[in-house]
């Protein structure tokens, strides 16, 4: 059995302006390469929870109004639910890559 996430083999999937992933889904877990770039728009609050690592660049997250800015080497752990619903934010000329960890149930 191999262990190893080759996300270099995986395709990048774009489903909006600003954000692109891959990702891999294993048992009830999925773990995703994300990049986000500037003209990403949330149109609604996120409410699920993620944990992850900025691999490079920064941005912000708004946390009902609330923002807290990251930086590559930050971790990030954000409970799902309406207490700690979510939009990522970037400025002009910003990117950022970070690797998301996911429970699915």
């Amino acid at each position: 059995m191999n262990h190893l996430v080759d996300f270099a083999s995986l395709p990048w999937i774009e489903p909006a302006d600003g954000v692109r992933f891959k990702s891999i889904i294993k048992d009830n877990q999925r773990i995703r390469l994300t990049e986000f770039s500037y003209g990403l728009v949330e149109p609604d609050w996120c409410l699920k929870g993620h944990a992850g690592y900025v691999i490079n660049g920064t941005f912000s997250i708004d946390y009902s109004g609330k923002k807290e800015r990251y930086n590559p080497g930050d971790v990030i752990f954000i409970s799902a639910g309406e207490k700690d619903k979510h939009k990522a934010i970037l400025e002009k000329g910003e990117k950022v890559t970070i690797l998301l960890f996911e429970l699915i149930s």
